[in-house]
C-alpha cells in the first residue's frame, strides 16, 4: 500500500448536502445534548420552534466519508485515524439549507517507515443558493499504517500549549455507551466506531468514539462555560486528537482564558487519559 502525494495534492473533491432541522437535531443528540431534557441551553439545539444550529455542525455539511478511497489511494484503512481539527465560522449555520463543500489537499507528510504519514486538508463550506461562505474546515489525517513512501518530512506548524496553571474553569460531559451509533448517523460511517473486529484489526479494544464527536462535545461545553449558551460567539475551534474516547466515558474540559481567546484541554479523569491537547478557541 502506498500514497501517492502528486496525485493527492492535485486531487480536490466538491459535494452539495441539503439537510433538514431533522438532521441538525440529530447533531446535536449525536452529542449528547438533551441529556437533561428541561435545560433550556440544550433544547434550544434538539426542539422546535426556535432550533439553533450548533457552530460545530459544518463539519458534517457536505461531508464525504471515505473519501481518501475516492482518491484511489491504496492506504492500511483499519489504521486511519482524525489526527487534528480546525473550524473557522464565517457565520452561524441555518438549523436547515443546502450547501456545497470544497475539498482540497494542503500537504503531504511522510513521517517515515513505521512512523505513518500525515495528509492535511481543507473544505470550503459554502450557502448552496447565495454562494456565502458559512465556514472553512481543516483536518489531518493520521494515516498510521502508511509511512516511508518517499514524500516530504513536511514544515514545522504551530503548537499551542495551556498555562502552567490550574485551569480557569472544568466542565465534565458523560458519553453514553451508545454514542458512536448515534453520531454516526450524522454521516460517517467508519466502521472503526461501530463494529468490533474492525476496531481490534485496528488495535483498539472495542469501537471508539468518533474524533468530531469529542471535537463538537468540546465546542458545546465551550458555548456553555464561555458563550453563556450563544452558539454565534464561538469564532474558531481548534484541537489535536490525542488519545481515543471510548463511548461511556465521561470526558472533562479544562480551560484557560487567554486575552480574546480560550486555550483547553479535555481528558477522560477515569483513565488519566488526555483525548484533546492544542486547544484553541476564539470566542467573541
Amino acid at each position: 500500500m502506498t500514497i501517492e502525494p502528486e496525485r493527492l495534492l492535485a486531487w480536490t473533491l466538491d459535494a452539495s448536502h441539503t439537510y433538514t432541522a431533522r438532521d441538525t437535531k440529530l447533531y446535536a443528540l449525536g452529542l449528547g445534548l438533551g441529556a437533561d431534557p428541561i435545560d433550556p441551553m440544550q433544547l434550544q439545539f434538539v426542539n422546535d420552534p426556535a432550533l439553533q444550529a450548533l457552530p460545530t455542525l459544518p463539519v458534517v455539511l457536505g461531508y464525504t466519508s471515505g473519501w481518501l478511497a475516492g482518491a484511489k489511494q491504496e492506504i492500511d484503512a483499519p489504521n486511519v485515524v482524525h489526527g487534528e481539527q480546525g473550524l473557522v465560522l464565517h457565520r452561524l449555520p441555518d438549523p436547515a439549507g443546502q450547501v456545497k463543500s470544497h475539498l482540497s489537499v494542503d500537504e503531504v507528510v511522510d513521517k517515515g517507515p513505521g512512523r505513518g504519514a500525515l495528509i492535511y486538508t481543507q473544505r470550503e463550506i459554502t450557502d448552496a443558493g447565495s454562494g456565502e461562505p458559512i465556514a472553512t474546515s481543516y483536518s489531518t489525517t493520521f494515516c498510521r499504517g502508511d509511512g516511508g513512501f518517499g514524500g516530504t518530512e513536511g514544515r514545522e506548524r504551530p503548537v499551542t500549549t495551556v498555562p502552567q496553571r490550574e485551569p480557569d474553569a472544568s466542565m465534565d460531559w458523560a458519553t453514553i455507551p451508545q454514542q458512536a451509533l448515534i453520531y454516526r448517523l450524522s454521516g460517517d460511517y467508519h466502521l472503526l466506531h461501530s463494529d468490533p473486529d474492525y476496531a481490534r484489526a485496528g488495535g483498539f479494544p472495542r469501537p471508539i468514539l468518533h474524533g468530531l464527536c469529542t471535537y463538537g462535545i468540546a465546542g458545546w461545553l465551550l458555548i456553555a462555560m464561555e458563550c453563556a449558551g450563544d452558539p454565534a460567539r464561538l469564532r474558531e475551534l481548534w484541537t489535536r486528537f490525542s488519545a481515543p474516547v471510548f463511548p461511556g466515558e465521561t470526558i472533562r474540559l479544562d480551560l484557560w482564558r487567554e486575552e480574546n481567546s480560550v486555550l483547553f484541554e479535555a481528558s477522560v479523569p477515569a483513565r488519566k487519559a488526555k483525548v484533546l491537547s492544542q486547544g484553541h478557541a476564539v470566542v467573541s
